[in-house]
């Protein structure tokens, strides 16, 4: 089989270790980026649990959070925290692939961490960086065995934790 993008072994493997990781709070991503010049997938970074820390620096954001109790605030703001990491991480004008292991609480009380591909993809991007990156879309899904699929065209706007659930909760 032709593919137009390589993904080298050290990224399978990182994709490996990083899907099978136990996470029992909290979101995980990795980002990863085609090298245009090499034709091959690069990883950019891997987000973790959210610190302490960064938890108590997070900016208290008003909206859905204001019915929460403190638990499920103090939840609300790491998803917060890490997704405007991850946002400032993606750039507006080059497309990302980003495996997400997401933390999702059901109205039944239930937590699970589905993994999610997020295809980055802005209008903004350069057309031949968004045709490469479209060419091995397909490639790297079935690389990092990921099912549930999210397109983010608009930036950060449109990456947001409503947006994930109402993707995830609703399809």
């Amino acid at each position: 089989m032709s593919h137009t993008v390589d993904i080298p072994q050290e990224l399978k493997a990182a994709l490996r270790k990083f899907r099978f990781a136990r996470r029992n709070a909290g979101h995980a991503a990795m980002v990863v980026k085609i090298n245009k010049q090499k034709l091959i997938m690069e990883e950019v970074e891997q987000f973790d649990d959210i610190s302490i820390e960064d938890l108590a620096e997070g900016a208290f954001v008003p909206g859905p959070s204001a019915a929460l109790s403190p638990p499920e605030i103090a939840l609300d703001r790491a998803c917060t925290d890490l997704l405007s990491a991850v946002g400032i991480e993606l750039p507006e004008n080059s497309p990302r692939y980003v495996v997400l292991s997401y933390e999702l609480n059901h109205s039944d009380g239930r937590k699970s961490f589905p993994l999610v591909l997020v295809n980055w993809a802005p209008t903004s991007s350069e057309m031949g960086l968004l045709t490469l990156h479209a060419s091995a879309f397909i490639d790297f899904q079935n690389t990092a065995d990921v099912s549930k699929v999210i397109e983010v065209r608009d930036g950060a706007e449109g990456f947001t934790k409503e947006m994930i659930d109402q993707k995830l909760l609703h399809g």
